[in-house]
């Protein structure tokens, strides 16, 4: 029986896409990706690199080119990308661009539980993560500007703007929830037993109500 093949990690892609540029070695990659802040939306741990880059040897998408040394550091192997990584990587991208895929962020969750706490409670932690995001936002219109400035092509920041404009778009939207909830435009729930949204209440035969999904 044939396994589905597994899609590659967004790690997998941001390394096939700097070797598009050149070959490297694993430790060149991980400084780019923080010089030009790839760990921004890609989880960039300790070592998830190095596995990652043994996996895609391993399954044919990178080879070892070359193998540097300087002084008395380490080895380095440095890596190409083979021409079955240059078309899975194209693969993917294209399904990533046109797929819309799940997507499981923690603040709807937090937001549903939030219903769970006082009103000043949930409002005092609302109003915390606005400030956050303005410190974000206000930190990446720096970076926007400066590319501007050097008129770096859009195109190689466009993950950047997208980011961005998320982050803008959610604290838009999180400073309305706020406006909303203060000026009771969104009444708090005080009774518990209120019937959840996908829910209705039925009449029973003894004159109870039934909740029914």
């Amino acid at each position: 029986m044939a396994t589905e093949k597994q899609p590659l990690t967004t790690l997998a892609m941001a390394i096939l896409e700097l070797l598009h540029e050149r070959p490297m070695h694993p430790y060149e990659m991980t400084q780019l990706m923080r010089e030009r802040r790839v760990d921004r939306r890609v989880k960039l741990r300790p070592g998830s690199l190095y596995h990652t880059v043994e996996r895609l040897e391993g399954q044919g998408l990178i080879e070892v080119v070359d193998t540097q040394r300087q002084g008395r550091r380490p080895e380095r192997t440095v890596y190409g990308m083979t021409e079955h990584g240059r078309d899975t990587f194209a693969q993917q991208t294209r399904q990533m661009l046109a797929e819309v895929a799940p997507n499981y962020p923690p603040y709807p969750v937090a937001l549903s539980a939030g219903a769970e706490l006082s009103p000043d409670d949930f409002l005092d932690q609302l109003r915390m993560r606005t400030m956050n995001l303005r410190a974000q936002v206000a930190a990446e219109q720096v970076v926007i500007d400066k590319v501007e400035d050097e008129r770096l092509p859009r195109m190689y920041w466009i993950d950047f703007a997208f980011v961005h404009h998320q982050r803008k778009s959610e604290l838009d939207w999180t400073q309305q929830l706020i406006d909303d909830l203060e000026s009771g435009r969104i009444p708090w729930p005080d009774d518990k037993t209120a019937t959840p949204p996908g829910q209705s209440v039925v009449d029973t035969e003894d004159g109870s109500d039934e909740k029914t999904s």
